[in-house]
């Protein structure tokens, strides 16, 4: 099947300042409410990639890099919100980030797999509502371990970034990003062809 279109590119070194780290929920909050602002835009934007695709069998360049900016920004939010990362993201993802999403750029889709999407889906969906349970498990242990020791544990991190590129590659699927489903491989390589992290 080769590379998926949709992974994680990691260099976050797993250090932890233990004072952001008590108050990451405080200090995530302005990202949690940009990111469920945004992602009312992203959903509208998501049904006209999923028409325009069903037609042209291709995901519109400008519809293509919206919904994948704004799955890289959410990435960025979601791996402070859980302690995968430690520094403070920006809000617009243009900057790199420890845990960074890469999309590859738009190419042909199949128009059956575009049409079913929604049902074809669902099997990813409950998946991946599934590991953000135990992302969140998760969360709470490299919490202790933040204040604790200024680090987390590399599998717990490793284990947490598998949960996130899969939730991530099932919202590129439904955003008609890519026709390839969501990879349950633990280790993948990203598009540029560089390591992505679980290493």
């Amino acid at each position: 099947m080769g590379v998926h279109p949709i992974a994680l590119r990691v260099t976050d070194d797993l250090r932890r300042s233990r004072l952001t780290v008590a108050f990451r929920l405080i200090l995530a909050l302005p990202h949690v409410i940009w990111v469920t602002l945004w992602g009312f835009a992203a959903f509208f934007a998501a049904i006209a990639n999923w028409f325009a695709t069903l037609f042209a069998g291709r995901s519109p360049d400008g519809l293509h890099r919206f919904l994948a900016r704004y799955l890289r920004y959410a990435t960025h939010q979601a791996a402070y919100l859980y302690l995968l990362a430690n520094p403070f993201p920006g809000f617009l993802a243009d900057d790199p980030y420890p845990v960074d999403l890469v999309v590859a750029p738009p190419e042909l889709q199949n128009r059956w797999i575009t049409g079913f999407r929604a049902i074809l889906a669902i099997p990813a969906w409950i998946v991946g509502y599934l590991l953000n349970l135990l992302l969140q498990v998760l969360a709470i242990i490299a919490w202790f371990a933040g204040i604790f020791t200024a680090r987390i544990p590399e599998g717990l991190r490793d284990l947490g970034l598998f949960c996130l590129r899969f939730q991530q590659q099932t919202y590129g699927y439904g955003a008609i990003l890519t026709d390839r489903y969501p990879s349950f491989s633990y280790r993948q390589p990203d598009p540029a062809g560089e390591e992505a992290a679980p290493r």
